[in-house]
């Protein structure tokens, strides 16, 4: 059983190595080079470790570290969805369970089924930990479109509104760290970076 186990596993971690080269439209921090899947899941879970701390509710920060860490290994199967698509909806959950069913269901039957529950409960964005888990999802990008002069928001003609309306849900997990994006989206605008 427990070879048996091994192995599953292995498959997975094999697997999982496809989210290295899913292209990302954000760029790395002050570089022409666009982020993968694993880049911007490896420094989500590094904010979370350093920014817990303004989270607004208790959280359980391994619980947040799974669902960055998971999030987006659904993409291997159902893509990156670009988050000011005009195309297509970004709430392509139907796709992504299908997605999440095959790729963790390759583990054996007990973590399977945690791991596609914990990107259950991220997509959900219920929980203090989803809501801390997203606060870092939108947040990172944001920090790399300043860092790069308006990265997509320019490249993609993306307005200011949009821009705000996407970034407000920062604010569902922690209000400290919503008033300094809301202040750095404000800034993009004043230094002409974002249009309003």
């Amino acid at each position: 059983m427990q070879m048996d186990n091994l192995a599953k596993q292995i498959a997975f971690i094999k697997e999982i190595d496809k989210v290295k080269y899913i292209q990302r439209r954000t760029k790395l921090f002050n570089s022409d080079r666009r982020e993968n899947d694993a880049e911007h899941s490896w420094h989500l879970a590094m904010m979370t470790l350093i920014l817990a701390e303004h989270s607004d509710k208790p959280i359980d920060v391994l619980k947040v570290l799974k669902m960055v860490l998971i999030h987006d290994i659904v993409e291997i199967d159902a893509g990156d969805t670009f988050i000011y698509d005009t195309a297509k909806n970004h709430s392509n959950t139907e796709e992504e369970l299908m997605a999440a069913k095959r790729i963790f269901g390759l583990l054996p039957e007990e973590q399977a089924a945690e791991f596609i529950a914990v990107w259950k409960e991220f997509e959900d964005g219920e929980t203090d930990e989803a809501k801390f888990a997203r606060t870092m999802d939108r947040f990172e990008p944001l920090l790399q479109n300043v860092s790069n002069n308006g990265g997509t928001w320019a490249e993609f003609n993306v307005p200011y509104e949009k821009v705000y309306g996407k970034k407000k849900a920062i604010a569902d997990g922690s209000s400290s760290i919503w008033k300094y994006a809301e202040g750095l989206i404000n800034e993009s605008v004043e230094k002409g970076i974002l249009k309003k």
